[in-house]
């Protein structure tokens, strides 16, 4: 068993139903299956990828993208997806590290290309648009790979501490597995029709919002509109979504929209704290349950969930998700009681093979065949776990997991500065933004608006600092360590 062989036997139970609507274009199972195999057969004949080769996808939103995963897959490839608001810079370590020949793309996106065949001169570019090309109906390809459940399927590059983004690898009985939890919890049925408005290259989407209804035999509204709310809602209500993942900010637009009759049976969030008013004013308004839940890449991504029937516990992440373990441990590894505050930590089938080469990294983030998240919280007297921290010094800008190590290199390569630290402060509508100090070689003078055109050059937008606060030296401790706490209380004028 495998995704591709999964998608193919619910493929063959209901080949003329609609699995993807966008806009008002709709395409069927058979339609989605026959242009996956047309990519995997281009990807193998065309391009030369082989069995285990790594593939990366960046795309924004649209119908492609499904072909484009299941075509990945189906050559017996790793899929690699690539966050579109990334700048060339920062895609090209991920096509260095991964070891990366091709990449699938689009016209827009497909403009940073001599960008990246500077850094890679043996890359390969798969334009979507050629998709249209391929004969319908065409059979996938006549031998297709075997591919295990042991074997890697996918691999998502999540942002380090250190400033590197480490490559989360996911077996294809991973990703499996968090589907089959995922819809135990969630009730998914085929007669669902899941929301998609999140990037599909997030882990969570990929997960609930591909495979999930893919392989349960329901369908995808792919949200074409994403610049009002109202539009959105128009949308999803006009193709009758059942059920809508999002982020908090959006539920927050929501709950201040006047009451109206809304499809869905269930609402999810995630990606950041959703706060304990905004869950109380959605659901007062329009009495639909707001589920609150957790997960990270390394864990396929669903850890936690409240449940749709039962307690639901504001604040809280929920109880762990069927066929997965979640426990709060000490630094010794001890397990600790109701109410003792530790590192969350999680063991499943779920759980990620490790990061792609390297080893150390792997080591640190398991330990006695847990999976140490990072995440400081509890747990109560009934199961449901709190996180009451994050891993030190990451930021959630609009769910986008930010380290300020990261800014703080590429402000460090900017003529003239001599010291740069980053911290992140409350923003209402994006939940943080980061903000950058730094101070200046002797006899340079340094300009805000340079400094951030300069980030903004090397780093997707959601990363470039609200402020930049010029100061003549860093707080340090005797250890010399930058004094963070120290610039949380620094003004910021």
């Amino acid at each position: 068993m495998n995704l591709v062989t999964a998608f193919a036997a619910s493929v063959e139970k209901r080949p003329d139903k609609i699995a993807l609507y966008w806009g008002e274009n709709e395409f069927t199972y058979a339609t989605l299956f026959a242009q996956s195999g047309g990519v995997a057969a281009a990807l193998a004949g065309r391009f030369g990828v082989k069995p285990g080769d790594r593939v990366a996808l960046w795309l924004k939103n649209r119908p492609e993208f499904i072909p484009a995963v299941f075509g990945i897959l189906g050559a017996g490839a790793v899929l690699v997806p690539i966050n579109n608001f990334l700048k060339p810079d920062e895609v090209n370590y991920i096509l260095q590290d991964g070891g990366i020949d091709v990449v699938i793309t689009d016209e827009e996106l497909a403009v940073h290309t001599p960008a990246l065949l500077t850094a890679r001169p043996q890359l390969k570019v798969f334009k979507v648009e050629d998709f249209s090309t391929f004969p319908s109906p065409i059979s996938p390809l006549p031998s297709p790979p075997t591919r295990n459940e042991s074997d890697l399927a996918v691999i998502i590059y999540t942002s380090g501490t250190t400033g590197r983004p480490k490559g989360a690898m996911l077996s294809h009985g991973n990703l499996l597995h968090n589907v089959e939890s995922c819809g135990i919890i969630l009730e998914t049925v085929d007669a669902d029709r899941l929301a998609v408005l999140l990037p599909l290259f997030h882990t969570y989407m990929l997960t609930v919002g591909v495979f999930l209804p893919l392989l349960v035999g329901g369908s995808l509204v792919l949200v074409k509109s994403l610049n009002q709310p109202k539009q959105i809602l128009q949308e999803m209500c006009a193709r009758q979504a059942t059920i809508l993942p999002a982020i908090p900010p959006f539920y927050r637009t929501l709950a201040g929209l006047p009451a109206m009759k809304l499809p869905f049976r269930l609402c999810i969030s995630g990606s950041a704290p959703l706060p304990v008013q905004v869950l109380k004013d959605f659901e007062a308004k329009f009495g639909i349950p707001l589920l609150e839940g957790y997960g990270l890449s390394e864990a396929s991504p669903v850890v936690a969930k409240n449940p749709i029937h039962g307690v639901r516990k504001p604040g809280s992440i929920g109880r762990p998700i069927p066929n997965v373990e979640v426990s709060v441990q000490a630094e010794s590894g001890n397990l600790l009681g109701v109410g003792e505050i530790g590192e969350i930590c999680v063991r499943g089938g779920n759980v990620m093979m490790g990061y792609w080469n390297q080893p150390e990294e792997t080591a640190r983030a398991m330990r006695n065949g847990w999976l140490l998240t990072g995440d400081i919280g509890f747990h109560d007297a009934d199961g449901y776990f709190y996180i009451t921290d994050r891993k030190k010094d990451m930021l959630l800008v609009n769910g986008n997991n930010v380290y300020p190590r990261e800014i703080e290199e590429v402000i460090y390569q900017y003529p003239g500065v001599k010291e740069a630290a980053v911290i992140g402060v409350p923003d209402a509508r994006k939940g943080e933004q980061p903000v950058a100090f730094v101070t200046a070689a002797e006899g340079q003078i340094l300009h805000e608006k340079a400094i951030l055109q300069h980030v903004r050059n090397k780093l997707a937008d959601y990363k470039v600092p609200k402020k930049v606060v010029f100061l003549p030296g860093l707080p340090r401790n005797a250890a010399g360590k930058v004094l963070k706490t120290a610039l949380r209380r620094q003004p910021l004028t």
